[in-house]
């Protein structure tokens, strides 16, 4: 299963061989697997390294049938992914009969009943086992889904527990537990005889269908007596069964989930719910990915080889249906693989991306994953990010990340990485499968939201045949935000052990702009460790654009030997208006204003504005909403960073105290969902109730309307005609309140501009 993977990182051993001289002993993925295999023969499944495999939930959902599910697994056969040892094809959520909250169907013996309409029944053979069956023709490995507790509808109806006297009255508590879709479901007290029995009964029918996966969601700190039971319930049937954990699992009881489990969901949902009309597409969102940053660096010290940290599904195989870009997807690729993740494919298989499919049978990439190790955060910056982890061979995987929306360079060192001190070090980039050497600094330049994922191999000797490491780096001085002259550095640096010829730099900008420079920008050798730097004058044309865009490019170049290379990292530098009186600013995400006559303008990060985020910006006139107003614009436009992205006017009892301040209603506009009417019904500071109704249109006009605390918001799409989008009361609106223009761009780290003008209350 995993040959090709090794047979890739045994040929980067033999290069390194070749150029430095170095034995290297095996590949990292093979190493790893011995270990892993030895720390999990107890588990109630051995498993050489992280899982690789797919899962209905991202682009199937509620609606899996045998057919699908049939097709997918064909699709991983076909395709080459189980080559490379995506090997299972996991069901999950609605395989069972859900009629509604009173939860899921069940047999005699208080188990959930396959739905035969999706999965349906072949002879005797129940619909799941059939579907399993096929599954293991094709090679590969099942999995299936289930949640804590027992269904309503086996204790209405007091069925038995197989093979005992007892019935489902005899251990059911009056507890709900989180069946997120189906619901009905109410805890087991494991206290009680006839308990075990229960989930015994019920992991022997899995075992019997053929299971090798089980994935138990909804699982809470109060639910560690259900992974107990779980857990001894399926080592007892003899069947190796991989038992998974979701989601949101606390890092305080780690201990239980290393214990009892295979591996174990850190956060929320991985897909961004952000289709049109229900669609599953697009798959995730860049925001979606960013949120693993932290949980990577937080549940570093708890993964492998016993079990792993499961940040999700990997989004990538549909192409722009994934939700990300080419450089976002190696991003997540990259981090899951740095991290140790399971890589559970959540894409329709049907119809793959061949860039994609190319990504996914990275063996390289694929290397990183199932070495089992988990890499450790040692940079995090503003717009930069750093992991890395040292493998069994003494090599380091580093990845280089850039969070920001701009090109950058983003480095680190040898040292930092935690490798010995060294004459020179190989670097290997994973993605190009390019190699060049270095002196002991680790650098790229890295596209926005983009990785550079290297193996550094430390070399007794010169790394022969191998270019140095060269990098490009632009530096913008700090400057206002609406000043037209600007101050930036480029820096072409050597990091290599030998020195580069004709080094050169340039900076060109759009038409209207001026460029000049004092200093040097060229020099006829630039030194192992040195760096040519330049120091530009920028000075932009006037616009009256509310936020103007100008784009740059610094240019290096070099030779090496008889070979000349040319590299490139581009920039924007936007300029905005100062706002005026009488409006004032704030925000409490990442945001910038502007205002040019009527037209106003905002650019705003921020991951929601509904409980419980409340992120924004907003330029607004305080104490101007009062019993009688009217307030009214226009939305000349709005980006759409997501379908719920929004904006429009917004109003509370002090808008500059997010998350706090009651009397608070937002009445906005959106790409995918129309027109929203959000309140704070229980006045404690956050947006809890909706009202909505229309398509958006640009341009859209708005009008909020209050007469003592109840307010009526109305949508145009011509100045004119006014749609009610709802009324509301607010009981905690104080006599005078703050009113201003508000906006989010529904995707934390992604910035979305939204122009109004005509602004005007009374």
């Amino acid at each position: 299963m995993r040959k090709p993977i090794r047979g890739a990182l045994a040929a980067f051993a033999g290069a390194l061989l070749l150029a430095t001289g170095t034995t290297v002993a095996g590949g990292p993925a093979a190493e790893a697997a011995s270990t892993a295999q030895a720390a999990r023969a107890g588990s109630s499944t051995a498993t050489a390294g992280p899982l690789l495999g797919w899962s209905s939930w991202s682009s199937i959902r509620r609606e899996p049938t045998a057919q699908k599910i049939e097709a997918q697994a064909k699709a991983l056969k076909d395709s080459g992914l189980a080559k490379e040892g995506f090997v299972y094809a996991n069901v999950d959520d609605f395989w069972y009969h859900c009629p509604g909250s009173q939860g899921p169907d069940v047999d005699a013996y208080g188990r959930w009943v396959t739905d035969e309409a999706a999965f349906p029944p072949q002879g005797a053979k129940n619909g799941i086992q059939a579907v399993a069956d096929y599954v293991h023709s094709l090679g590969l490995k099942f999995g299936l889904y289930v949640t804590p507790g027992i269904s309503k509808q086996a204790v209405a109806r007091n069925t038995a527990i197989e093979g005992t006297s007892y019935h489902a009255d005899d251990i059911a508590t009056t507890t709900d537990e989180a069946n997120y879709n189906c619901g009905g479901m109410v805890g087991i007290d494991y206290t009680k005889p006839g308990a075990q029995d229960f989930v015994d009964s019920w992991a022997g029918q899995f075992a019997g269908w053929g299971i090798d996966y089980l994935k138990i969601d909804g699982v809470g700190t109060p639910d560690i007596g259900d992974v107990r039971a779980w857990s001894q319930a399926l080592r007892q049937t003899g069947r190796p069964i991989h038992l998974e954990l979701s989601n949101s699992l606390d890092i305080a009881n780690t201990a239980a989930w290393q214990q009892l489990s295979d591996g174990w969901r850190t956060g929320g949902d991985i897909e961004c719910y952000c289709g049109p009309n229900g669609s599953s597409t697009p798959l995730t969102s860049w925001s979606s990915i960013t949120s693993r940053f932290d949980q990577v660096a937080a549940w570093a010290p708890y993964g492998g080889p016993a079990g792993y940290n499961d940040y999700d599904s990997l989004e990538i195989g549909n192409g722009t249906d994934d939700g990300l870009t080419p450089d976002e997807r190696r991003t997540q690729m990259s981090l899951w693989s740095l991290a140790a993740s399971p890589l559970l494919l959540g894409s329709d298989l049907t119809r793959l991306d061949p860039t994609d499919l190319g990504m996914l049978r990275n063996t390289d990439v694929l290397g990183v994953d199932q070495d089992g190790i988990d890499a450790r955060r040692i940079v995090k910056g503003a717009d930069s990010q750093v992991f890395a982890k040292t493998e069994q061979n003494g090599d380091a995987v580093v990845g280089l990340f850039n969070t920001g929306s701009a090109p950058r360079e983003v480095a680190t060192t040898a040292a930092a990485l935690g490798l010995p001190s060294s004459r020179d070090y190989a670097l290997t980039d994973l993605w190009s499968h390019g190699t060049t050497e270095s002196a002991g600094r680790i650098a790229a330049d890295v596209p926005p939201h983009g990785v550079a994922l290297v193996r550094v191999h430390p070399a007794r000797q010169a790394v022969r045949d191998a270019a140095p490491s060269v990098t490009l780096a632009l530096d913008w001085a700090p400057a206002a935000s609406d000043s037209t002259t600007r101050t930036v550095t480029a820096t072409l640096s050597d990091n290599g052990s030998r020195p580069v010829t004709n080094a050169a730099l340039a900076l060109t900008g759009p038409d209207g702009a001026t460029i000049g420079t004092t200093s040097p920008t060229r020099t006829p050798v630039l030194t192992p460790g040195g760096a040519l730097k330049a120091t530009y004058t920028v000075a932009l044309k006037p616009s009256d654009a509310l936020f103007a865009t100008s784009d740059f490019q610094g240019t290096g170049s070099y030779r090496f030997g008889s070979s000349a290379t040319h590299l490139a990292v581009g920039d924007t530098v936007t300029v905005n208006h100062t706002v005026g009186a009488p409006y004032r600013t704030y925000a409490s995400t990442t945001a910038s204003f502007s205002q040019s006559g009527t037209r106003l303008g905002i650019r705003a990060q921020g991951a929601d504005l509904y409980t419980p985020v409340d992120e924004y910006g907003t330029i607004y006139l305080p104490g101007a909403e009062h019993d009688g107003s009217t307030t009214t614009v226009k939305i000349d436009a709005q980006a759409d960073t997501n379908v719920w992205a929004k904006a429009g006017i917004m109003v509370r009892n002090d808008i500059t105290e997010a998350g706090a301040s009651p009397g608070y209603l937002a009445l906005v506009e959106t790409p995918g969902n129309g027109y929203l009417l959000d309140w704070d019904a229980d006045g404690d500071g956050q947006l809890d109730s909706q009202d909505s109704t229309g398509t958006a249109t640009y341009p859209s006009w708005l009008k909020l309307v209050r007469h003592g605390t109840t307010y009526s918001g109305y949508y145009s799409t011509d100045d004119s005609t006014w749609n009610l989008v709802g009324t509301i009361t607010l009981p905690t609106a104080a006599p005078t309140q703050d009113v201003g223009l508000t906006a989010t761009s529904h995707a934390a780290g992604t910035t979305g501009e939204t122009d109004f003008d005509s602004f005007t209350t009374d």
